[in-house]
């Protein structure tokens, strides 16, 4: 069994206005609304299949009359989407929407609930709600929100810029090489006249042991016993009092070599 539109009440009659309301709602006349009075009597189960009612209207004398198995039946012989209307007897000093009959709606599975004007002298309370479009287990996936990437526009006939104008004259100017001392002219690389490096000294020390220098970056021996010190040099060994040192090293002087022993 279908219905267009449908209206309910534990009550013996239905009032007109009720029905009307319940037909402006759902756009259609009042001979397509189905009427069932003292619903209590049916034992829960209303008379229609599920899903095959457009819009619902119940008319209750008091809270206590929206039972949950009341609510429950709207639910199933609703549409998906489909508009239920629920008016309550409002004493005169309220002015609040009945928030337990909206709680029952929302504990109902209804969604979008909420209280509409109220009429009659302010004697009636009106609620409405809406079936979900979805049913209890569907699924769907979730999309997610992406952010686009800005669009850019080039204009080719923008002036570009020239990378030489950046450059000030001083960045044109030709570095300038740091002066080479005369330490550093010529191939024997001998100390100049105010040598401040250390090298004067060095060939001071050399021409003190009458000694070349190429004796003295890499010295060799002959006997091998030149680079183990004085007590196994020989009479005419040239290394004599110089320190131990190892063939084809470097012979280390001390700083104090040329400073006299008295």
């Amino acid at each position: 069994m279908a219905a267009a539109a449908l209206a309910v009440t534990n009550e013996v009659a239905l009032p007109i206005r009720a029905v009307g309301d319940l037909a402006a709602a759902a756009d259609v006349s009042r001979e397509e609304v189905a009427v069932i009075t003292q619903c209590a009597a049916l034992g829960g189960k209303l008379p229609f299949d599920d899903g095959s009612v457009g819009a619902v209207l119940a008319v209750i004398k008091n809270v206590e009359s929206l039972r949950e198995q009341l609510v429950s039946e709207i639910n199933r012989v609703l549409k998906a989407g489909g508009r239920v209307l629920v008016q309550s007897s409002a004493p005169s000093s309220s002015q609040k929407p009945n928030t337990d009959i909206e709680r029952k709606l929302l504990m109902g599975g209804f969604v979008e609930v909420q209280a509409s004007a109220a009429s009659s002298q302010d004697t009636v309370q009106s609620i409405t709600a809406k079936k979900a479009s979805w049913s209890v287990g569907s699924s769907f996936p979730l999309k997610k929100a992406t952010k686009a990437l800005p669009k850019i526009q080039i204009d080719d006939d923008l002036d570009l810029i020239d990378e030489d104008s950046l450059l000030t004259e001083e960045d044109l100017k030709k570095p300038q090489l740091p002066v080479v001392g005369d330490c550093e002219v010529g191939a024997t690389r001998k100390a100049c006249k105010n040598c401040t490096c250390g090298r004067a000294e060095a060939e001071e020390k050399v021409e003190k042991l009458e000694l070349t220098a190429e004796q003295i970056n890499n010295p060799q021996s002959a006997c091998g016993s030149c680079g183990l010190g004085d007590a196994f040099r020989c009479g005419t060994c040239p290394y004599r009092g110089l320190p131990p040192f190892k063939p084809g090293e470097k012979v280390s002087l001390s700083s104090n070599f040329l400073a006299a022993d008295i």
